[in-house]
């Protein structure tokens, strides 16, 4: 984690999470938290989603993709959820779908 409690996690995403709005819902959220990255699809069926910004509001993202129920708004369905914490990277703005 940064000195100024910022953080960077790759968050990799398992289930139905492809061709279901994940990317977009996840956007979305990520936005909401002030957060930046991006969320992206995965050749073996996996969304991606790297998130940076205060600690806290990066585990809220992940704590959303991980148990925020499918029938209240989140799209597809969630089976795992793994996560790999890095230092935060300079200059990184914005939170797109790639």
């Amino acid at each position: 984690m940064g000195t100024d409690g910022q953080a960077r996690a790759t968050i990799f995403v398992s289930g139905r999470v492809q061709g279901v709005g994940f990317r977009w819902w996840t956007r979305s959220r990520a936005l909401e938290l002030g957060l930046a990255g991006q969320a992206r699809n995965l050749l073996d069926g996996r969304v991606e989603v790297v998130a940076q910004g205060s600690r806290a509001d990066v585990e809220k993202l992940e704590h959303m993709l991980r148990e925020f129920p499918s029938g209240t708004g989140r799209p597809g369905h969630v089976t795992a959820v793994t996560t790999q914490w890095s230092e935060p990277r300079d200059g990184v703005s914005g939170f797109r779908e790639a």
